[in-house]
């Protein structure tokens, strides 16, 4: 088995992982991991979406399962087999923020417990840290907000990599609300990436067309 990142965004698949999939006889994938990997996919390739997740391990070894964005970044890496890396959405929010991966500390959300999930990322802000905060349509936002120093900055990165892409910045006091499911959040002490300064406020949302 292969378990295959097609990207967070259209047009994010690298050479790697194209190779990978046109050499496929059998893909398994989300249906959205489908589309993005939908031009590399060979003629009479057979593909199915996934509906039952707890059935991929018994998967024959000839799969290739597709996994949106990185598969170890809260995606399919856990399934046996090899692992082909994909750009996930977190090299994508912290590229468009111009924030240093180095300073990167990953909270899940998704699905999760919410309050412990909020309590890990003020924990990792206060040690300095850039909180990459995967949330689920469920997430709140403000209540997150909430938690943290009022100064700590706070940007809202919903559809990351396609043409509707938005991201919005602002501070705990004043924090950006999202306008989508498919969104996340960053958290701690980064600058403006516009003009490399510190706004004190909701002052910044920009989009990305294609």
């Amino acid at each position: 088995m292969k378990v295959v990142g097609v990207g967070c965004g259209p047009g994010m698949l690298t050479a790697e992982a194209a190779r990978v999939i046109a050499g496929a006889s059998l893909v398994y994938g989300s249906a959205r991991a489908i589309a993005l990997a939908r031009d590399a996919i060979s003629p009479g390739c057979e593909v199915h979406e996934i509906t039952d997740y707890r059935s991929l391990r018994s998967l024959p070894d000839d799969a290739v399962v597709l996994s949106t964005g990185d598969p170890m970044l809260a995606g399919l890496g856990y399934l046996p087999g090899e692992v082909v890396p994909g750009i996930s959405s977190l090299q994508v929010a912290f590229a468009r923020l111009k924030i240093p991966l180095a300073k990167a500390a990953v909270v899940s959300a998704h699905g999760k417990d919410h309050s412990r999930a909020v309590a890990e990322a003020g924990g990792e802000v206060l040690a300095g840290r850039v909180v990459f905060l995967i949330a689920d349509p469920a997430f709140d936002v403000g209540a997150f907000a909430a938690a943290l120093p009022p100064r700590i900055r706070l940007a809202v990165c919903e559809n990351l990599g396609y043409p509707e892409e938005r991201i919005a910045v602002g501070t705990a006091a004043e924090p950006p609300a999202p306008r989508d499911d498919l969104f996340v959040v960053v958290a701690g002490e980064f600058q403006d990436p516009g003009t490399g300064a510190a706004r004190p406020a909701a002052a910044l949302s920009f989009f990305r067309r294609s």
